[in-house]
């Protein structure tokens, strides 16, 4: 006869404090590690993604190209709409958790970025960059792997530029997810409507 009583319970708020200090642990150690080569670039990287600036090129660029690369820079727009207003109208305002703290004496200013106003998660960068890669790539495969990983980038620069927390970005990406299909079942679903189907 088993004895449940011996069998571990784990509680909710011993998880999330948990999570949350795995969290401290790993923002510290990729904020704390020199890496001078990645610093610059990671910079401009995170720089460059603000207000999805890196999307609309690339949907721009897309859409100049015509047949299903206009229709996949549409649904990428379209996600990317999806996934920021979700990050920035709902996300941001329920959880309200604070940016991560960086000393003025960080032992590498020159890889810092501005640090925003708003709340910390989740990251918002993140969310529209993998919404906009996890939206296009089905509609245009080709673009999938290069914007994918250029979505990892974006999210790991917003960590390694000491603005974001790696569950804020994991967040994001989760949310960036699945606004894309949110967006891909609508168009999916006004095809049919079209088509008759």
């Amino acid at each position: 006869m088993s004895d449940h009583r011996t069998e571990p319970r784990v509680r909710m708020p011993h998880l999330v404090r948990d999570l949350a200090t795995l969290d401290q642990a790993l923002y510290e150690t990729v904020t704390m590690t020199r890496t001078p080569t990645l610093d610059t670039a990671l910079r401009r990287l995170s720089a460059a993604a603000d207000h999805s600036k890196l999307s609309f090129a690339v949907a721009g660029v897309l859409a100049l190209s015509g047949g299903r690369a206009r229709r996949a820079a549409v649904l990428g727009v379209a996600a990317v709409g999806v996934a920021s207003a979700s990050a920035n109208l709902l996300g941001k305002r329920l959880v309200r958790r604070p940016r991560p703290h960086r000393a003025v004496d960080s032992p590498f200013p020159g890889r810092h970025v501005p640090m925003p106003d708003s709340a910390s998660f989740p990251s918002g960068h993140t969310a529209s960059a993998v919404a906009f890669a996890a939206a296009v790539g089905p509609a245009f495969p080709v673009a999938a792997v290069p914007l994918g990983l250029l979505a990892c980038a974006v999210g790991y620069s917003r960590v390694h530029t000491g603005v974001h927390y790696p569950g804020d970005v994991v967040a994001g990406a989760l949310l960036g997810t699945g606004s894309a299909a949110l967006v891909l079942a609508a168009a999916a679903r006004l095809d049919g409507l079209r088509t008759g189907r």
